[in-house]
């Protein structure tokens, strides 16, 4: 070697090399998305994955009920009068036309889709005009069924409590009023029981106290909904419940009338022999 190419050369003395390391060890990383070339360079580190909060409310989008309401087409107002009883079947409502002669097939969904609504006026009056329509012609809501399934799925989505618990008691009217809408609903447990594990087992605890607002807490509020189902659901309608809420405990066959000598299958062999 030439003696100028060996004057060029820098030599770092051993001091300056740990400190030139040091210094790579506290450069700052880059993040880079996971799954890419990226990820495979030096001094990186892949981002994590995003957090999702389940109880987190949805932002809601504007209603069909809400447009038809401001249009003039919905015929039903409120009236001055205060729901007082818990189970009445009078609602503060004042109807333009019998309620019974509407066409439940074009009314019912636009009623029930109101309940995803995010102000509480026009929830309150969509949940009262469906609860009487289904309560002055039950007959007529079996047809109507599966127009009325994403309308429940759109507001138990929403994750607000409080328009969970406007659809689920407008579900229970359904089931507990009109005829054989319990087992028709059998087949639709998946898409609208997915929601309600999330909040079946947000209790409060009052010891020996009772609460009576009951039906402002929505764990309470889906028991009292899937002992409906279950109720009115028949043969299939336990197995498909647990399938989607496992921790849910039957209310026709509780655990502790069925013991291991009094169960069915241990009755059925006693009866052979």
């Amino acid at each position: 070697m030439c003696p100028e190419v060996k004057e060029s050369v820098h030599h770092l003395t051993g001091k300056q090399c740990r400190e030139l390391l040091y210094m790579r060890m506290k450069k700052p990383k880059r993040i880079v998305p996971a799954f890419t070339y990226q990820a495979l360079q030096s001094n990186t580190v892949v981002e994590p994955p995003k957090k999702i909060d389940l109880f987190k409310k949805r932002p809601v989008k504007e209603t069909f009920f809400r447009v038809y309401l401001r249009r003039g087409d919905i015929p039903v107002a409120r009236s001055g009068k205060v729901l007082r009883k818990k189970n009445a079947t009078e609602f503060p409502l004042k109807w333009f036309c019998a309620p019974q002669d509407l066409d439940y097939c074009y009314y019912l969904p636009i009623f029930v889709d109101g309940l995803s609504d995010s102000d509480i006026e026009i929830r309150q009056l969509a949940q009262y005009g469906a609860m009487d329509m289904i309560v002055k012609a039950p007959h007529k809501v079996l047809p109507v069924l599966p127009k009325m399934i994403l309308p429940l799925k759109r507001a138990f989505n929403t994750r607000d409590k409080k328009i969970i618990i406007a659809a689920l008691k407008v579900l229970q009217m359904m089931v507990l009023v009109a005829p054989c809408v319990g087992q028709a609903l059998v087949p639709y447990y998946r898409q609208l029981l997915a929601v309600c594990n999330l909040y079946k087992n947000l209790n409060v605890n009052l010891g020996n106290f009772i609460d009576p607002d009951r039906e402002r807490r929505i764990a309470d509020v889906i028991e009292d909904t899937l002992n409906a189902l279950e109720k009115c659901g028949g043969p299939n309608a336990f197995i498909n419940i647990k399938y989607m809420i496992p921790t849910y405990e039957s209310c026709v066959y509780p655990l502790c009338d069925l013991g291991v000598e009094n169960s069915p299958a241990e009755s059925s062999h006693q009866k052979k022999y």
